[in-house]
């Protein structure tokens, strides 16, 4: 082959023709103005001269470097010369054969695509870390090459072996996919493994982690049941990727738990999320609502700590969102939480997430929510059905970029034999020790009512009537007696303006009193006291119901 016919065109200069000769391209220069070519290099006077690049043999230099070098032409790459080095890798080609066949490495590496590319556009092109059937990763670079004086053109495939690079990435990959591995197990491992599931809300949760390519988040939620009816919801964000973000997570969600056991506003157990957030991690910020749910209101009372609005539909259709109150993430400090309220009837779905649900890098959040808004809106069936549409309009798949957390959960409008398995009855204790008898009375007319068996009749009247005497002996009006019955128990509460919470203590034999809350945390299946808002306290128990009771 007469190599010296070829030559590679580089961007932004032109070589010189292999046939002209010394004489006439160094006198081409000086017609020019331009300096002329050196065939000998002299560093110093008396030192012997050394070649310059032109004199080198250009033959010689590519068979010996270790890099792969092929020369194809024309419209169907017919093999023009490979190096020493390709042919040791691939095996020897035959001068002028066809690339699909001479050259099917190249073939099944899909660079023959590329090779027309090059000649069309008479650009250069490179593909990264390609792994070729010797097993080794190389990458290629095409350039366009011409030859002189005629209209043949060429290209000049340079391969450059760069396995050790393509296995240290893939280890590095392999480490991030187990850290990746790890994080996720640890956040699944953290988050509630079966929901709790309250008398009068259905609920439902997912979780989503983000795709193989981002690290996972601190998105969490829980459900956590208050006693009296009352039921407790939060979802959170704990800014930043990986385990400690997830860790962080852990530590905040087991918070809230015990947080709420203490049956404190919203905004209180915000308070105090906040100066735990700090103490945990200054630098690591999260975002949280907490809500209770009680019946007896109606409503979704919650404090925002810098998280997005809930969305509540209510049984029309119509669907509002709860911007109001939101203070900063949690961990800022010097903020006090205020709590808000918004409607949550029978017929409802209340939607908390998290901004991996609404948040898009070529949109606004604001027009993330509203799209949510419209998805909920035409949203029906279960909270689970539900989760999962949210999901698909909102586009989030298993290479979704952020993790997503949703928690769905519905006041069943409740009619027929089911809406007879949930009353309620409630009487305002007016008068002074009168109240008492009268609160009995109207506690077994009720439960009678109710065909509760004689023995729950009997310590629901008992219940009820301590509840009674030791808030007439310790409380101050106004002061009310409630009943309640839901599929799965008995709920009696009494409220009254004093907002001194009783606390279970051992009576000596002598004591005339005292005795009441020990009696009544004796015979029902739990009790509990909170503070009220604008002042007083509520006191309740609550009675499992046996199967098939009413």
């Amino acid at each position: 082959m007469n190599f010296t016919r070829w030559s590679a065109r580089l961007p932004g200069t032109q070589r010189r023709a292999a046939a002209r000769t010394e004489q006439a391209v160094a006198q081409d220069r000086r017609e020019e103005g331009s300096v002329p070519a050196a065939r000998v290099e002299r560093l110093t006077d008396g030192m012997p001269g050394v070649p310059a690049v032109d004199g080198l043999p250009v033959r010689e230099v590519i068979d010996r470097i270790p890099a792969l070098v092929a020369l194809v032409h024309g419209p169907d790459h017919r093999i023009a010369y490979v190096n020493n080095a390709y042919a040791a890798a691939f095996g020897p080609r035959p001068v002028g054969g066809a690339a699909r066949e001479a050259l099917p490495e190249l073939d099944e590496l899909g660079l023959l695509p590329l090779l027309d590319q090059v000649l069309r556009s008479s650009k250069p092109r490179t593909v990264k870390s390609r792994k070729a059937a010797d097993g080794r990763s190389y990458t290629f670079t095409c350039t366009p090459v011409d030859v002189p004086g005629d209209k043949a053109r060429g290209v000049l495939v340079f391969a450059a072996d760069v396995t050790d690079h393509a296995e240290a990435a893939e280890r590095l990959r392999a480490s991030e996919r187990e850290q990746r591995e790890t994080a996720v197990t640890l956040q699944r491992s953290l988050l509630p493994q079966e929901l709790e599931q309250p008398d009068d809300l259905r609920i439902a949760a997912t979780y989503q982690p983000g795709g193989t390519e981002a690290a996972v988040g601190g998105d969490w939620y829980d459900v956590i049941t208050l006693g009296g009816g009352r039921t407790a919801l939060v979802i959170g964000d704990v800014m930043g990727r990986g385990v400690r973000a997830a860790a962080v997570m852990g530590q905040l969600r087991t918070a809230v738990r015990a947080y709420a056991r203490l049956d404190l506003p919203p905004h209180e157990v915000l308070q105090l999320l906040d100066g735990l957030a700090a103490e945990i991690d200054a630098n690591q910020i999260a975002t949280c609502v907490y809500a209770i749910h009680d019946p007896n209101e109606g409503r979704l009372v919650y404090a925002s700590a810098g998280h997005l609005p809930i969305l509540v539909r209510d049984e029309s259709g119509a669907v509002l969102r709860a911007d109001e109150p939101t203070g900063p993430p949690l961990g800022t400090g010097g903020w006090m939480h205020t709590s808000g309220s918004v409607p949550l009837g029978p017929g409802s779905t209340a939607v908390l997430y998290t901004d991996g649900l609404v948040e898009r890098r070529d949109a606004d959040l604001d027009e993330g929510i509203e799209s949510l808004e419209s998805a909920l809106a035409g949203a029906t069936g279960t909270p689970q059905v539900i989760c999962d549409r949210l999901l698909r309009s909102a586009g989030v798949t298993a290479g979704h970029d952020d993790d997503v957390a949703v928690l769905v959960l519905q006041h069943p409008a409740r009619t027929g034999s089911d809406g007879d398995l949930f009353r309620n009855a409630a009487l305002e204790l007016l008068g002074g020790v009168e109240a008492a008898p009268r609160a009995r009375a109207f506690a077994s007319g009720v439960l009678t009512s109710w065909r509760f068996p004689t023995d729950l009749h009997d310590l629901g009247v008992l219940a009820a009537s301590e509840l009674v005497a030791n808030s007439l002996q310790h409380g101050i009006p106004p002061m009310r007696l409630r009943l309640r019955r839901t599929d799965r128990r008995l709920i009696i509460e009494v409220t009254d303006g004093d907002d001194s919470l009783p606390r279970r203590r051992r009576a000596e034999p002598a004591d005339e009193a005292g005795r009441g809350i020990a009696i009544v945390a004796t015979i029902a299946s739990n009790w509990g006291s909170r503070r009220t808002p604008g002042g007083g306290k509520a006191v309740w128990c609550e009675f499992a119901l046996p199967r098939g009771a009413g």
